[in-house]
């Protein structure tokens, strides 16, 4: 168990950083100058304050920093060893803060994008070809997974914006539909089902259904979409990526709701879905109050720009 006096670490440790960080700069300058009227000259500040701050400096850390030889000063041991953590302390300050400008820059910035494994073949390369016609310079870091883990990557600050489905409702997210996609039933090529062009989902509610695992966004859809068919499926596979879904379902292992495949698969046949009507909504969604860099707003607009136009099928 931990003592009384440790209960608050972080809280102390925050202490020590916001009352050092301001007076690193001072420290680094008067130790590589060995000089503190140099040094006020080049921080632009009054000699007075920055001897005032350095006594501070060596009172709160509770050791001498320099040895004062009349005007001139040098480094005790103790100077030098915090000397070269506060350099490294300062570089990574530095270094963040430009790496944060770059990604900002309106030019050359950097957008954090997720999408859905089943966007990722057609149309998000699509997206970023014509995006990048207007604007050759601006980086992407992408992301693709499965819708929960998406939102969650979202709201953790690790991604900038998300097409997904269906569309969150979430207080803390912001979503837009941008357009909708027509599912198919995928059944083997040699299931009585193969000799048609339609079927109405009430048909299959004797059929084992090869699917997509819980939190994948199509699971839920095909789980509303049999509730509303009056069944609930029978699931005999679950997997992780639609194309190996087709893939069971070639192999005679069950059929299959998908988004319609970007090229032919072997072995399988896709059928309309009449009734219930089955699609899916696709959007694009953001953090709520969260405010964008100039790549990122730029981007979004692009997105929004898209509506009704989002999918080539």
């Amino acid at each position: 168990m931990s003592s009384p006096g440790h209960e608050n670490d972080t809280s102390v440790t925050s202490g020590w950083a916001a009352s050092l960080a301001p007076r690193l700069a001072q420290f680094v300058a008067v130790a590589r100058l060995e000089h503190v009227t140099r040094a006020a000259h080049e921080l632009g500040v009054p000699q007075s304050t920055l001897s005032r701050s350095l006594t501070r400096l060596e009172r709160e850390l509770g050791v001498a920093l320099f040895a004062r030889h009349g005007r001139t000063l040098s480094l005790t041991p103790a100077g030098r060893t915090f000397l070269a953590s506060a350099e490294r302390a300062l570089a990574a300050v530095e270094g963040a803060a430009e790496s944060v400008r770059t990604d900002a820059d309106p030019a050359t910035g950097k957008v954090a994008f997720g999408f859905l494994h089943t966007l990722g073949w057609e149309t998000v390369p699509s997206l970023l070809r014509d995006f990048r016609a207007e604007h050759p310079r601006v980086r992407f870091s992408l992301v693709q997974t499965y819708g929960d883990a998406m939102l969650e990557r979202l709201r953790a600050g690790e991604l900038d914006l998300c097409l997904t489905s269906p569309l969150p409702a979430a207080p803390d997210l912001v979503s837009r539909r941008l357009d909708e996609q027509r599912l198919r039933l995928v059944v083997p090529d040699d299931h009585p089902l193969a000799r048609r062009r339609r079927v109405r989902l009430a048909e299959t509610a004797s059929e084992s259904f090869v699917t997509l695992e819980r939190g994948y966004g199509m699971r839920r859809i095909l789980d509303d979409l049999c509730t509303q068919a009056g069944f609930r499926p029978r699931i005999a596979f679950e997997g992780e990526e639609s194309e190996t879904i087709r893939g069971l379902v070639a192999a005679g292992l069950g059929v299959a709701l998908l988004p319609p495949a970007p090229v032919h698969r072997q072995g399988v046949h896709e059928l309309t879905v009449t009734a219930p009507r089955a699609f899916r909504e696709i959007g694009v969604a953001w953090l709520a109050g969260h405010q964008d860099t100039s790549p990122v707003a730029a981007f979004k607009r692009f997105l929004l720009a898209r509506k009704g136009r989002l999918l080539s099928e």
